[in-house]
């Protein structure tokens, strides 16, 4: 899964790399990003417009589903095309959700033991999301997961669905709709360009700040 990450990484620059529209708002360091919070999402309305950097809601949940719903936080790779309740935002809109590192914590550790995941060059992730418009008119978001990989596995066997590079652009695309040209086009990153380390357990606890130490080792 992923629960929990980090972005530093300014706006301007992300879209400059993504291609996008560089946003007017100016966004504080985050390194404890929540569930159940505004984060930052790039998505494409128009094959025809370049993508933006806007803020969408942790937490996915169609208007059709109302304000009952569920409200996941990840959605499983291995079933996004098929699940009913992301099959919709998996053909028409999908998204990315910059980061740059997640946390995943040590099972059977107690106090429970987070370790901070993240390229070994420190450039930023992008993971691949879905998106849908909530019964408020806003933007809420998920984000994809797929088995872990490489190091990663070796603190969870879940991890967030990262784009390589030439990725991005397909899965941004609102033309492309298919499921098995989506399939074709998109790759996750080599799995040899992620490192982990332990740090501090004030990471368990979101309210005990947002400090850039969170993420040296422990």
């Amino acid at each position: 899964m992923c629960g929990r990450f980090a972005l530093f990484t300014p706006l301007d620059q992300l879209a400059k790399m993504v291609g996008a529209t560089v946003p007017e708002q100016k966004v504080k360091p985050r390194y404890n990003v929540a569930p159940g919070t505004w984060i930052a999402a790039v998505y494409q309305t128009s094959e025809n417009e370049a993508p933006i950097i806007g803020e969408m809601w942790w937490g996915y949940r169609p208007r059709w589903a109302n304000s009952t719903g569920n409200q996941p936080i990840n959605a499983r790779v291995e079933t996004l095309a098929t699940n009913a309740y992301f099959k919709s935002a998996f053909s028409k809109h999908r998204c990315l959700i910059p980061a740059d590192g997640w946390y995943e914590w040590i099972k059977n550790t107690k106090p429970k033991q987070p370790h901070y995941i993240c390229r070994k060059d420190r450039k930023p992730l992008f993971f691949a999301g879905i998106f849908a418009e909530r019964d408020d008119g806003s933007l809420g978001c998920a984000i994809v997961t797929e088995p872990g990989r490489g190091s990663a596995a070796e603190v969870h066997d879940r991890m967030p669905l990262i784009l390589n590079e030439d990725s991005l652009k397909h899965w941004l695309a609102p033309d492309i709709t298919d499921r098995e040209t989506i399939k074709q086009m998109v790759r996750h990153i080599d799995a040899s360009l992620l490192e982990h380390w332990p740090v501090s357990t004030k990471v368990n606890k979101p309210a005990e700040g947002q400090s850039e130490e969170l993420i040296n080792p422990a």
